[in-house]
């Protein structure tokens, strides 16, 4: 009985100390994450959105009041006699 007590408390012993030294005695390798790539943020526009709005409706009434003084060119019509 004294051989079997002392059998399985050497087991034990054994399999903690397994146990214990599972991950080895190497030092740990610390590995390094890769450099992050500063993200560059996108140009912004060098005129306000407001502006080019503004200039194209601008442009737009111009062409509508130029089209509308254009009625000079059309020969009057002459009366039926």
């Amino acid at each position: 009985m004294r051989y079997s007590t002392h059998l399985i408390a050497a087991a034990a012993l054994t399999f903690s100390a397994a146990t214990a030294n599972a991950g080895g005695l190497s030092p740990e390798i610390m590995e390094t994450p890769p450099p992050m790539e500063d993200k560059m943020e996108p140009a912004g526009s060098s005129i306000n959105s407001t502006y080019v709005i503004l200039g194209i409706l601008a442009a737009l009434l111009i062409a509508a009041a130029i089209n509308a003084n254009d009625d000079d060119d059309d020969p009057e019509p002459t009366p039926d006699a």
